[in-house]
């Protein structure tokens, strides 16, 4: 088995691409329009994404659905990165929203920070250097 993708809805489909792409860095890999059942999917991810072994993220948009409420299971997602501490300065620099500043875990040496997407989805960075398997 392998993971392929984690979907999450979201309440602007544009905003969230520019969000996952232009400040995260990821490539818009596809996208499918199914007008007559009201919705349109954008796969987002790295180094070409399922083709090349990667995991995606499905954006998912529900025509006319704004907004949702997260409930209290979703956690985050955890994206790799080799700078955490630049990593938020560029994300900060677009205009993203830094809701944990990089530093150690607590009671670890592993270097993190939270960044929030558009709709409220927490995305957590990792600095590769640090990471504990």
């Amino acid at each position: 088995m392998q993971l392929l993708h984690t979907m999450l809805r979201v309440g602007d489909l544009d905003r969230s691409i520019d969000f996952y792409t232009r400040m995260m860095g990821m490539d818009l890999l596809r996208t499918t329009v199914r007008a007559d059942q009201n919705y349109t999917l954008a796969f987002v991810g790295f180094r070409g994404g399922n083709k090349n072994g990667e995991a995606e993220i499905e954006l998912t948009y529900n025509y006319g659905v704004p907004e949702y409420d997260h409930g209290t299971a979703y956690g985050h997602i955890a994206l790799e990165v080799e700078n955490v501490a630049e990593t938020c300065e560029r994300i900060r620099s677009a205009g993203g929203k830094i809701t944990r500043e990089a530093g150690p875990v607590q009671g670890g040496t592993t270097v993190i920070a939270f960044v929030e997407d558009p709709d409220g989805y927490k995305v957590e960075l990792i600095e590769a250097s640090t990471r504990e398997l």
